[in-house]
């Protein structure tokens, strides 16, 4: 049985929480699920296009099963859940959890934080570059 393609996280590049969700990401990610791709890039951009979706700096998404007939573009609290689920010990309980909240009151929740994370978790110039260890995973470098 073929390998299923490692999802890809669509992030802004420059926001200080989603560079941090990036590292938490790069933490826990022991199987291996994840890659990367900044929304400011030209992947990012291409992958949006496919699925008719605006480039919305203010949302996450995951890319499943990429180039494959049933590709996905799960975004916000859903995408945020999909990342959880796939870590390893308590946090794909609290993803599994979160997905028993209502959408609307996820996403709203996600749009609150979202709105404000430039002025607390702060915003970088430009994208920071990876560890060279993870240099393999940032589909966009």
């Amino acid at each position: 049985m073929p390998t299923p393609p490692n999802a890809i996280v669509l992030y802004d590049g420059v926001c200080g929480l989603c560079n941090r969700l990036v590292q938490f990401i790069l933490r826990h990610d022991q199987a291996d699920v994840f890659r990367f791709a900044s929304l400011q890039s030209p992947l990012a951009a291409e992958l949006l296009e496919h699925h008719a979706v605006p480039a919305d700096m203010n949302t996450v998404y995951v890319v499943l099963n990429h180039q494959q007939p049933a590709e996905q573009l799960p975004a916000r609290s859903d995408a945020v859940i999909f990342i959880l689920k796939k870590l390893p010990g308590h946090w794909a309980f609290w993803g599994g959890l979160c997905k028993l909240l209502p959408r609307r009151l996820r996403d709203a929740v996600y749009q609150l934080v979202a709105s404000n994370r430039y002025r607390i978790w702060g915003k970088y110039d430009a994208c920071p570059v990876p560890d060279a260890k993870h240099r393999h995973k940032f589909l966009d470098r």
